[in-house]
């Protein structure tokens, strides 16, 4: 059991499906080729790791948003050019794709509880020109709950088109197609803003956020006030680092978003100040004078209280709903 679960946690990194995923679609791997397949993920497995790490890094700000698009299922430029896939015949697959095979695989045919995931099966990446998964698609699996689905030729071609476009985009981060982040009404997150968000607490759309919404782009205003504190706001943290070690330096005025830290010593005194570091065994800070103080930790001594002043905006991500981020982005889209 932990070989699976070990095997499938990587198919998802290197854009394999778990094997499982083959047998639901009637794909009979021999059992020798699943032990040589999963001995090659294992031994492979901490590149795509590293590789994650890499491809994990914010770029989502460096690549602009198409304003007006709204979510499609087709492709970006980049992953049509990449994937050498007809446009035509790729925008066709997808719109029968997802109704057709939607319901069961997903309308990004990522999977369901009902069909597995193909955009990262290895049956569609060892396909050439639909030799492999053609026949699936024509034939169905009525044994494993796949109709035939009675496509013609074409319309399996542009289907074929259409799912090789979206491997591609799996396997290639930087083809993604950011679209419009704005499809909110801007009337009603303003609404939310100053009443059920109770925003207007700590926030004026004329002082701290004036002309927020031409600063950022629409995606990156978004996950600036989901997760400001990822946004880069503040400093510091757990196993974070704020400032610099050393001697005392002209401390700097705490701004709205810093980590701040109380330590109460063993003999009852408090040393306070902006937090540098702090992790299971050491926490360390700087006072209002700039000196740097660093305390061993063991267990609960001394004790330990951080305040973060951007906590309520993790503590909301429970209460948001769809309808309320969309909402809100586009009100603070809106404060040029």
């Amino acid at each position: 059991m932990e070989g699976r679960n070990s095997c499938a946690g990587l198919t998802w990194r290197i854009g394999f499906a778990p094997l499982s995923a083959l047998d639901m679609m009637g794909i009979e791997v021999p059992h020798p080729l699943k032990q040589a397949m999963a001995i090659h993920i294992r031994r492979i497995g901490l590149a795509p790791v590293a590789l994650l790490a890499l491809t994990s890094l914010p770029v989502a700000a460096q690549l602009p948003s198409t304003p007006g698009t709204k979510a499609t299922i087709v492709g970006s430029p980049a992953a049509l050019a990449g994937s050498k896939q007809d446009p035509e015949s790729v925008e066709r697959g997808g719109t029968l794709f997802a109704a057709k095979c939607g319901g069961c695989h997903g309308a990004t045919a990522k999977g369901t509880n009902r069909a597995p995931d193909l955009v990262r099966s290895l049956l569609m990446l060892d396909d050439e020109k639909g030799l492999l998964v053609g026949p699936v698609i024509r034939n169905g699996r009525p044994d494993k709950g796949m109709p035939n689905l009675k496509l013609t030729e074409p319309q399996i071609a542009d289907v074929v088109a259409w799912l090789h476009v979206q491997t591609y985009s799996a396997d290639h981060r930087n083809t993604y197609l950011f679209l419009d982040a704005l499809t909110g009404d801007a009337k009603a997150g303003e609404t939310y803003f100053n009443g059920a968000g109770g925003c207007n607490k700590c926030h004026n759309p004329n002082e701290d956020l004036k002309g927020i919404g031409a600063k950022y782009d629409a995606h990156d205003l978004q996950g600036r006030w989901l997760q400001p504190r990822r946004g880069g706001a503040g400093g510091g943290g757990r196993g974070g680092r704020g400032g610099g070690r050393g001697g005392a330096t002209v401390a700097a005025a705490p701004s709205r978003s810093t980590l701040t830290v109380t330590v109460t010593m063993k003999d009852g005194k408090k040393l306070e100040g902006t937090l540098d570091r702090i992790d299971d065994f050491n926490v360390a800070l700087r006072d209002a004078s700039g000196e740097f103080h660093s305390i061993n930790r063991d267990g609960d001594t001394p004790k330990v209280e951080v305040h973060d002043p951007l906590r309520v905006h993790v503590d909301l991500l429970k209460k948001y709903t769809d309808k309320d981020i969309h909402n809100v982005t586009a009100f603070l889209a809106s404060l040029k």
